[in-house]
C-alpha cells in the first residue's frame, strides 16, 4: 500500500527554500524536507518559496506537499510568494542609483499591491545632497527611505523594526552593499546564504534560488539576486491607461485633469504635468513615467497583433 495514502493528517507550513525539487517547509513546531506531489507538474503548479502549503509527513523527517494554498501575490523571477514588503537597496555611488529601474519596480510592486521601502547605502561615500535628494523624492509620497549609516546603528535598526512580522524581499544591483546591510540586520543571514550556495555548488550571485530566513522579530527575509531578475509573469503587466495610478505621487492629481482620458504625457490642462512644473512631483519621476508609458504601449501593441 502507498505509504502516503496511509496518512490522513496534514500540517500547514511555509516554504523556506527550494533547491533541486526539494523544499524546506517550516511548520508550527518543526522544519521538514519535502517533495511536491507529481500531480503539481501535470497541473502546471510550481510551489514557490513563501508559499503556505499543506503537507503530509512521511517518516520522521520527510514529508510530501499535497496542496499549495492560494497566494496573495507572487513574483516569478525570483519565484517568491506571499510577500508583505520589498526593500529596494540602492547606493549613493559605486554604483550610482539607477532611478529609472527603481521607479519601474516601485510601480510594479504597487501594481502587485506589495508595500515597498528603499534602503540607501554608502551614505558616507557621496555628498549629503545625494541622500537628501533621494529622501525628498521618495519618502512619504512614494516609499519610506532608510538612509543607512553603519556608524549609527539606529539607521539600520529602524529598517529592522519595520520588518517585524512580515515576509520581506531584499533586492538590489550587485555592488550596492546588500550583503553588508543584511549582515548588520542579522549576521546569520549571510552565513546561511553562503551555506546554501555551497550546497548548490555555485556562487551566490549566479543562482536564482531564494531562501527565507526567520529573524528574532518574527520577520522572514529573502535575499535575492539583483534587479535584473525582478519579474512578474509575461502577461501580467500594467496597461498604459492604468500606469499613472501606480505612481503613488501622481494620485492626488489624476482626477483634476481637463480631460477624463488624459494620459498625463503631453495634454494641455493635465494636472500631473502642472504638478511637475510647480515642483510637487519630481521631474525624474515624471521622465521615468514617460519611458515606462512608452514601454507598456509597445507591449500592448505587440499583444494585439498576436
Amino acid at each position: 500500500m502507498n505509504k502516503i495514502r496511509e496518512l490522513s493528517e496534514t500540517y500547514e507550513g511555509k516554504i523556506l527554500t527550494s533547491v533541486g525539487g526539494i523544499f524546506t517547509v517550516e511548520t508550527e513546531d518543526t522544519v521538514l524536507s519535502c517533495k511536491a506531489r507529481g500531480i503539481f507538474r501535470r497541473d502546471g503548479i510550481s510551489p514557490y518559496v513563501g508559499d503556505i502549503v499543506n503537507i503530509m509527513k512521511v517518516g520522521d523527517n520527510d514529508a510530501v506537499i499535497v496542496e499549495v494554498l492560494p497566494r496573495k501575490n507572487e513574483i516569478v523571477r525570483p519565484p517568491v510568494a506571499n510577500i508583505d514588503y520589498i526593500v529596494f537597496v540602492i547606493s549613493t555611488t559605486l554604483p550610482s542609483p539607477n532611478l529609472e529601474i527603481l521607479d519601474k519596480f516601485l510601480a510594479i510592486a504597487e501594481f502587485k499591491n506589495i508595500p515597498s521601502a528603499i534602503a540607501v547605502t554608502k551614505t558616507d561615500l557621496a555628498a549629503g545632497s545625494v541622500t537628501s535628494s533621494l529622501v525628498n523624492t521618495y519618502n512619504d509620497n512614494v516609499a519610506p527611505v532608510f538612509p543607512i549609516d553603519y556608524n549609527n546603528p539606529e539607521s539600520y535598526e529602524k529598517l529592522y523594526d519595520s520588518l517585524a512580522g512580515k515576509t520581506a524581499v531584499f533586492t538590489g544591483n550587485t555592488g550596492v552593499g546588500k550583503s553588508t546591510l543584511l549582515n548588520h540586520i542579522d549576521s546569520r543571514i549571510n552565513s546561511e546564504v553562503g551555506e546554501v550556495s555551497r550546497k548548490l555548488g555555485r556562487g551566490r550571485h549566479t543562482t536564482r534560488s531564494v531562501t527565507l530566513f526567520r529573524l528574532d522579530n518574527n520577520a522572514y527575509v529573502a535575499d535575492t539576486p539583483g534587479f535584473g531578475v525582478f519579474e512578474t509573469t509575461r502577461y501580467d503587466y500594467i496597461y498604459k491607461e492604468n500606469l499613472a495610478e501606480y505612481f503613488k505621487d501622481f494620485r492626488p492629481y489624476l482626477h483634476d485633469c481637463r480631460y477624463q482620458d488624459c494620459t498625463h504625457t503631453k495634454e494641455i490642462g493635465c494636472a500631473v504635468i502642472e504638478a511637475v512644473r510647480t515642483g510637487k512631483i519630481p521631474q525624474t519621476r515624471f521622465d521615468n513615467y514617460l519611458k515606462m508609458y512608452d514601454e507598456v504601449s509597445l507591449i500592448k501593441l505587440w499583444e494585439q497583433h498576436t
